[in-house]
């Protein structure tokens, strides 16, 4: 599901930029995002105090609000000025970041096939990306 809604996201912002600011844009979206949390979490009583909220999870979710803001933002541009279908695949070269990331700062580990598997979904980006 999550694979369908991030496909939707692309095509109905590339749709929703047209003839706008792409940064107006990202706060629109944003504003959707929350109002339909809040929403989710009275329907479901999953509010939580913030008091209960430990240091260091609000550091990391602040510096993870922060990434997704700065994400959000060079996504959106990009949507504006090229074409979803490739604008989409290169925004998943994150995929790649992160199993760089989680192996180099999380101790994560991964077999030789995952790597190759990572490696593919890099080529891949970059055949999409290319204009040939």
């Amino acid at each position: 599901m999550s694979a369908v809604f991030a496909a939707l996201t692309a095509i109905f912002a590339k749709i929703g930029i047209q003839g706008i600011n792409s940064d107006f844009a990202t706060l629109v979206r944003t504003l959707v995002i929350i109002g339909a949390l809040c929403l989710f979490l009275t329907i479901t009583g999953q509010w939580q105090k913030p008091g209960d909220i430990s240091a260091r999870s609000w550091l990391f979710l602040v510096l993870s609000g922060l990434a997704t803001g700065a994400s959000w933002l060079a996504y959106f541009r990009a949507l504006q000025i090229g074409d979803a279908a490739r604008v989409a695949p290169v925004d998943k070269l994150s995929v790649v970041l992160v199993a760089l990331f989680g192996a180099a700062f999380l101790g994560e580990r991964m077999t030789a096939i995952n790597w190759f598997g990572i490696v593919l979904i890099g080529c891949g980006v970059v055949l999409v990306a290319l204009r040939v």
